[in-house]
C-alpha cells in the first residue's frame, strides 16, 4: 500500500477535516472555564513559586497542556458543537488524561472498545463522525473509516505527523526505520503503520543489543524472540539492518533518543566506514519541542532543594512517566498521581511506580516546613494541578 498517496487522497476528501469548524472563540471560553486555573497563573506570574504556611510550592517552568494537546481537545469540542446530533466516536483516548476523556464521554463521544487487543469498529456506521486523537491513528484504521464513508476529524499532533514523514523518507530510500518507542503505544503503532521495514527499540539497552548484532552477528532466533512484537512482518535482522534510519515516539526521553541515534551512527560508521555512512544511516530531528521543554524544566527543578516531588498526569501517559524517571534518578521522594483523589490523607497516598504498579505509601507528607516540586505531563489540565496544590495546603494546615 502506498501510504503517502492514500494520506494525500484522504486529505483531499470532503469527509476529512483537520482545521476545526469555526467555533474557536466559543470553545476557547469553555476550555478555559473547565481546565484553566487562576491559581496556577498566579504562581507562574510569581516566578513559579508560592508559599503558604509551612508549604513552599516550586512549579516547573514548563509543564501541563502543550499546544498539540490544546489543539486536539479544542477540535474535539468543536466537533461536538458542529455535529450536535450525529453519532460521534473517537478511536482512542483523545489524550492521556482521565478527566478530559471523562468529559468527552459526558458529551456523548463514544470510545471504540478493544477486544482481545483489537478495536471493534463494527459499531461505526456510514455517516458517523470519527475523531482521530492527538497520537494519530494507523493507516489501516484511516482506510477502514474512509471505506465506511465516515466523516473524519483528524486532531493528530503535527509533531507526530512529522515523524510519519520521516519514516516515509526511510521507506523511499530503502532504510529500515528504527523507532525509539513503546511497541504497544498508539502513537508508535500509528508511526509504524507508515513505515516500510521497521524495528522498535524501547531503550538504550535494546538499542545496544541491536547495534552489537549489526557489528558481530548473533543468535537470529533470540533476536526475533526479543523483538517479536516490535518489528515489521517478515523482518530479517541479517538482511534488514544494513541501512537504518532513526525515528521516535515523540514522548520518549529526548536524551535517550539522541543517544540511540548517535549509537547507530557510530555503529554504521564502524561497519561501513565514514565515506559510506550516508548510504547506511539516516537521521532527522523528530524530538517534540513541548516534550523537550518539559523535560528540560524538570531537570532544572530537581536541582533545587526539594523535600518531595509531585508528578501529575495520566498513568498511561508516556511523557509523564519520563518526568517521573528524572525525579527517581535524582533520588527525590516522588509521587506520580493522575488526580487529587489519589491523595487519601496526610499519611496516605496512592501513586504509580515506574514499573506500572500502583502503591500506597504511608507517611508521605513530611512534618514541618517543606518544599514541594510540582510538574505535570503535557496532557494534564492546570485545574488538576491546582486541585493537588490546594489539597497539600489543606493537609498542612
Amino acid at each position: 500500500m502506498d501510504t503517502k498517496a492514500f494520506k494525500r487522497s484522504l486529505q483531499h476528501s470532503e469527509n476529512y477535516h483537520r482545521k476545526g469548524f469555526g467555533h474557536q472563540a466559543e470553545v476557547a471560553t469553555q476550555l478555559h472555564s473547565e481546565y484553566q486555573s487562576n491559581l496556577i497563573q498566579q504562581i507562574r506570574d510569581n516566578n513559579y513559586i508560592l508559599q503558604q504556611g509551612d508549604v513552599t510550592i516550586r512549579l516547573a517552568e514548563a509543564f501541563g497542556f502543550c499546544w498539540g494537546v490544546e489543539r486536539a481537545v479544542a477540535m474535539a469540542y468543536e466537533t461536538r458543537k458542529h455535529f450536535p446530533t450525529e453519532r460521534l466516536w473517537i478511536t482512542n483516548e483523545i489524550i492521556h488524561n482521565p478527566s478530559v476523556n471523562r468529559r468527552l464521554r459526558e458529551m456523548e463521544v463514544g470510545f471504540i472498545t478493544v477486544e482481545a487487543g483489537n478495536k471493534d469498529f463494527s459499531v461505526v456506521e456510514s455517516g458517523d463522525v470519527v475523531i482521530l486523537p492527538a497520537f494519530g491513528a494507523s493507516v489501516q484504521e484511516m482506510q477502514l473509516l474512509n471505506e465506511k464513508n465516515c466523516k473524519i476529524v483528524d486532531t493528530t499532533c503535527p509533531w507526530v505527523s512529522k515523524v510519519w514523514n520521516t519514516v516515509e523518507k526511510h521507506k523511499k530510500g530503502d532504510y529500515t526505520s528504527i523507532i525509539h518507542g513503546k511497541y504497544n503505544h498508539e502513537e508508535t503503532i500509528a508511526t509504524s503503520s507508515f513505515a516500510g521495514i521497521y524495528l522498535i527499540v524501547l531503550n538504550m539497552q535494546q538499542a545496544e543489543y541491536v547495534a552489537d548484532y549489526i557489528l558481530n552477528g548473533g543468535n537470529r532466533e533470540e533476536f526475533m524472540t526479543k523483538f517479536s512484537k516490535g518489528c515489521s512482518a517478515g523482518f530479517d535482522p541479517d538482511k534488514d539492518l544494513s541501512r537504518v534510519g532513526i525515528a521516535n515516539q515523540t514522548t520518549m526521553l529526548k536524551g535517550e533518543t539522541e543517544q540511540i541515534g548517535k549509537l547507530f551512527e557510530r555503529t554504521m560508521m564502524k561497519k561501513y566506514g565514514p565515506q559510506e555512512l550516508n548510504q547506511h544511516f539516516q537521521s532527522f530531528n523528530t524530538i517534540c519541542d513541548a516534550t523537550q521543554e518539559r523535560q528540560d524544566a524538570m531537570f532544572g527543578l530537581v536541582e533545587e532543594k526539594l523535600d518531595l516531588m509531585m508528578v501529575i498526569g495520566g498513568f498511561n501517559s508516556s511523557n509523564t512517566t519520563h518526568l517521573q524517571e528524572i525525579a527517581v534518578d535524582k533520588e527525590i521522594p516522588s509521587y506520580h498521581i493522575d488526580c487529587v483523589e489519589r491523595i487519601k490523607s496526610v499519611t496516605s497516598i496512592e501513586h504509580r511506580l515506574l514499573n506500572g504498579n500502583l502503591e500506597i505509601t504511608e507517611n508521605w507528607l513530611p512534618q514541618g516546613k517543606i518544599v514541594v516540586g510540582i510538574t505535570s505531563g503535557a496532557s494534564t489540565p492546570d485545574k488538576v494541578v491546582e486541585d493537588v496544590i490546594e489539597k497539600i495546603f489543606a493537609l498542612k494546615l
